[in-house]
């Protein structure tokens, strides 16, 4: 039995689930996204800190996902907003490959910030 079996870690999916620069929702409490982009997987909130608006529809592009509502956008790695109209960041939660499975664990990374995995 792989380690991510067991709680807190939470099977997401498969690798090839997750295209390249979309978002995969996760329905956890809170609700969470799966993005690749640049070939990495992050796992950051899916909520817009700005309004309450999901960012599995934003545009992803170069480590960043733009919300579709307002046009906030937030880095995947670090969750940093890096546009108005949100200031406040994204939580960010741990991410790993298994051999083709791909787990998060919900809760703020221990360093707060992201971490890509190829």
């Amino acid at each position: 039995m792989s380690e991510y079996n067991r709680e807190p870690w939470i099977r997401a999916g498969r690798v090839d689930e997750f295209p390249e620069d979309q978002a995969v929702r996760l329905d956890t409490t809170p609700p969470v996204s799966v993005f690749r982009s640049g070939g990495e997987l992050f796992c950051v909130d899916d909520t817009c800190t700005h309004e309450d608006f999901s960012l599995a529809d934003g545009w992803v592009e170069d480590g960043a996902v733009e919300c579709p509502l307002h046009l906030a956008k937030f880095c995947l790695r670090t969750g940093a907003a890096l546009a108005a109209p949100a200031f406040r960041p994204l939580a960010t939660h741990e991410v790993r490959v298994d051999g083709t499975d791909v787990y998060v664990r919900i809760g703020r990374d221990p360093e707060g910030a992201g971490r890509g995995v190829a």
